[in-house]
């Protein structure tokens, strides 16, 4: 708390010495005078300030949320749905190919010679880069909406996801996979009952990273197609006339679906592992 309160601080100061040139101007321009109090007040409440004060980007997301009806296109709540359409969509796609692609990895021995370091190095390429290539090829094949944002949420979140489960898939000593084949257990028998179980704490630890990163991807994918609704459409209009206060508030907005994203896959990790004998 201590902390916060000083970020805070340090937050209204800042936003005091940034606005203080626009409030400046505006005073003299309209010749006007003006006191000190009055001029710390002015960049507290600017209508377009370089930096808003938090109360200002409190306020703002609260009409945005709650000032207007949910399906409303000035509603946040309805931009957060539409960038969360695509996220979840995106996320189960990439979980689902990054968990293949680790099977594969783990199981054949020429695949994580020459399969892995192609996944790695996909990732070195700047989605900013990619996402207007991917928004424009799909576009012009009639593929538009959700699944191109999904397909970009998708290419950033398998990457995290397949690490991991390789990690995972490998991480039961040698010992214990000697003892399945003493056993004469099947590769089947040695997945499920070995290689899986001690996989899932890798596993959703990588969801966590995944599903943040899926969130990011969609709200990017948003920014080259000018799209009309989303948090990335938001961000777009706010620059587009200078409403630095609705950016923050999206800003703010998709920090919070972050937040309640990773606590989501954290309840189903808790769930997952009371139903495998996890002690609570």
């Amino acid at each position: 708390m201590v902390i916060v309160l000083a970020l805070i601080v340090i937050w209204y100061v800042a936003a005091v010495l940034m606005n203080m040139n626009i409030v400046r101007d505006a005073f003299e321009r309209n010749e006007t005078p003006y006191t000190t109090e009055e001029l710390i007040a002015g960049t507290l409440s600017a209508e377009r300030p370089l930096l808003p004060a938090p109360h200002q980007i409190v306020e703002t997301f609260v009409d945005d949320v709650f000032g207007w009806p949910v399906t409303s296109p000035r509603s946040l709540v309805y931009h957060s749905w539409v960038t969360l359409s695509a996220t979840f969509v995106g996320f189960l796609m990439g979980t689902a190919i990054g968990i293949f692609l680790a099977v594969l990895i783990v199981h054949v021995q020429s695949l994580h010679k020459s399969l892995l370091p192609w996944i790695i190095c996909s990732q070195m390429v700047p989605i900013l880069a990619v996402a207007p290539i991917v928004i424009v090829v799909l576009g012009s094949i009639g593929l538009r909406g959700l699944l191109p944002k999904a397909l970009i949420s998708a290419y950033l979140c398998f990457f995290p996801v397949t690490i991991g489960v390789v990690k995972g898939l490998n991480s039961p000593d040698p010992i214990q996979r000697d003892l399945m084949h003493t056993w004469s257990a099947t590769p089947a028998q040695i997945f499920w009952k070995l290689r899986w179980p001690s996989s899932l704490p890798f596993l959703f630890t990588s969801l966590k990273v995944s599903i943040t990163i899926s969130l990011i991807g969609a709200i990017v994918a948003e920014l080259p197609t000018g799209a009309q609704a989303g948090i990335g459409a938001r961000l777009l209009a706010g620059s587009y006339y200078g409403q630095t206060v609705q950016i923050w508030a999206a800003l703010v907005a998709a920090s919070l679906l972050a937040v309640g994203l990773i606590g989501l896959v954290s309840l189903i990790e808790r769930w997952v592992g009371q139903h495998m004998g996890a002690r609570p």
